[in-house]
């Protein structure tokens, strides 16, 4: 038997996205979200929610772009710091030595560490509530050489995202393989 617990804001993991944008002086900023994901196949898109008191909201905004990061488990701790303090009176980027590299795409910046980025063309906005949903077509991936294989394919065996747990409010990596998306569940179809 299920228990009613209530309306909040779970999900069992949620991607550990960290949000590259400029201010109107080009001060590159990251920021911490864990309130997104991939929203359309075609165009591509991706959507995050930030709260409209955030400085990486105004600065999305002004530059209709932003980049999201994706940082493995030896980041964790700047991932975390860049969710803890904020662009306005931090220098996100050298508090944590990572080198800002601006978008050859869209006007915003990312860290030349991090191992994959997408560059994000902001497409739509939608308030919800607290929040505001940006959605951001993705323009490029860019991901390091050595988590691609030989066909030039993102090798899945080498990936170590963040993943968030807003409940106990935890940060895990990925776990054991269980199947192949759109196959595993077949079986089941008579």
């Amino acid at each position: 038997m299920k228990k009613s617990i209530g309306a909040n804001t779970f999900l069992p993991g949620v991607p550990v996205l960290v949000v590259g944008s400029y201010d109107e002086q080009l001060k590159p900023n990251l920021m911490t979200c864990a309130w997104g994901g991939i929203c359309c196949s075609v165009p591509p898109c991706i959507n995050i929610s930030l709260r409209k008191a955030t400085y990486s909201y105004n600065n999305i905004v002004l530059n209709k772009a932003f980049t999201v990061n994706i940082l493995f488990s030896d980041k964790i701790k700047e991932a975390d710091y860049y969710g803890l303090v904020s662009g306005r009176e931090y220098d996100k980027f050298a508090e944590t030595g990572i080198t800002p590299v601006k978008s050859d795409i869209v006007n915003a910046p990312y860290g030349r560490e991090f191992p994959i980025v997408l560059e994000c063309k902001l497409i739509n906005s939608i308030e919800i509530g607290l929040h505001t949903e940006f959605i951001g077509e993705i323009m490029d991936i860019k991901v390091e050489d050595n988590l691609l294989d030989e066909q030039g394919r993102i090798d899945a065996s080498k990936l170590e995202p963040i993943l968030y747990l807003p409940g106990p409010k935890g940060y895990y990596s990925r776990g054991s393989y269980l199947g192949k998306g759109f196959e595993i569940g077949k079986s089941i179809i008579s």
